[in-house]
């Protein structure tokens, strides 16, 4: 299955691998050893300022499924990393770009939003989330009508086939994980909205049989119920592209909701904790809609004890230095 993955057809975009780099001093802050605690940084995978959703648009833009395309559209809202990549991407390959942006601001665009742009995206602003796939639809219509072909992907490309992403991800830090042994578990945190991320992850490490893994998924707005249930359903069909049909490995699981504070996007004093302590302690940058909450869970789990002392942890850094910028 995992030979099936290797052969699957893609569009290189991220220099792999990605860093596992040691937090020596943010270990020291939480009495651990350097050994102990992890960042995996997605963030520098190397194209179009970085961020997880280059891994998923690999599989999303593979040549096979480009053929007589034209024009990508995608969605998000006005400070999307996947939609800078996707726009990134779509500028690489030749391609128009079209997002549907919800909640769009007005110039002087900063961050993402100015991103955008840069890469020559068209926007079409739309007034609520609720309007971003229909209006999709519409514009692949108008592709269509002018002679053109459109490759519509879906918001974060969490589907099953941009999940395969991080299965590949999963190989990868298993990979680098043989050069630090460690005899306890390894708890890894990382930010779950569409779970394309998350379920990748979950489906990979299932194949690989990591029975020492136990993966975080650290909710940026969504239940820890929809977390499940979301992650469940991407795992099981992107395993079935793979010829994988068991069910996901027993324990390996741990969704929260408890770190959304205030709501998507917005501080809570605890990832504005996490924030200035990365930043102080290690010079690592963090965004405020994912990596800042996914990082005060890691440290909220450390220093309660509930992860053991024998353990390690490993914050997986899933990018969007453009929207902690633009604040």
């Amino acid at each position: 299955m995992l030979t099936r993955l290797q052969e699957w057809p893609r569009t290189s975009f991220v220099r792999e691998p990605t860093p596992l780099i040691q937090a020596p001093n943010l270990a020291q802050t939480l009495g651990r050893t350097p050994a102990d605690v992890l960042l995996k940084m997605d963030a520098e995978s190397g194209f179009a300022l970085g961020g997880n959703k280059a891994r998923k648009l690999e599989f999303e833009l593979a040549p096979d499924r480009l053929k007589g395309a034209t024009h990508v559209i995608t969605c998000g809202g006005p400070q999307s990393n996947h939609a800078r990549l996707t726009a990134a991407a779509a500028a690489r390959l030749g391609l128009k770009c079209v997002l549907v942006v919800n909640g769009d601001t007005p110039p002087p665009h900063k961050g993402n939003a100015y991103l955008h742009r840069l890469f020559g995206a068209e926007i079409r602003p739309v007034a609520t989330q609720k309007d971003r796939d229909p209006t999709m639809a519409e514009v692949a219509a108008e592709v269509e009508a002018d002679g053109g072909h459109a490759l519509v992907i879906p918001l974060g490309a969490s589907t099953p086939l941009g999940s395969l992403g991080y299965v590949r991800a999963a190989t990868e830090i298993d990979a680098q994980l043989r050069d630090h042994p460690h005899a306890g578990d390894t708890w890894i945190f990382v930010s779950a909205s569409s779970c394309g991320t998350y379920a990748g992850l979950a489906l990979g490490f299932t194949l690989l049989e990591r029975t020492d893994v136990r993966l975080v998924g650290v909710s940026a707005d969504i239940s820890r119920a929809e977390i499940l249930d979301l992650t469940e359903r991407l795992a099981t069909r992107a395993g079935e592209l793979l010829g994988a049909h068991a069910p996901l490995l027993t324990g390996l699981l741990h969704p929260t909701d408890d770190y959304v504070g205030p709501g998507y996007g917005i501080h809570s004093d605890a990832s504005e904790e996490a924030t200035a302590l990365l930043g102080r302690t290690e010079g690592v940058l963090l965004d405020p809609a994912y990596t800042a909450k996914t990082a005060a869970a890691m440290l909220d789990w450390a220093q309660s004890g509930r992860i053991p002392r024998e353990d390690r942890m490993i914050l997986w850094h899933t990018g969007g230095y453009p929207t902690a910028l633009a604040l």
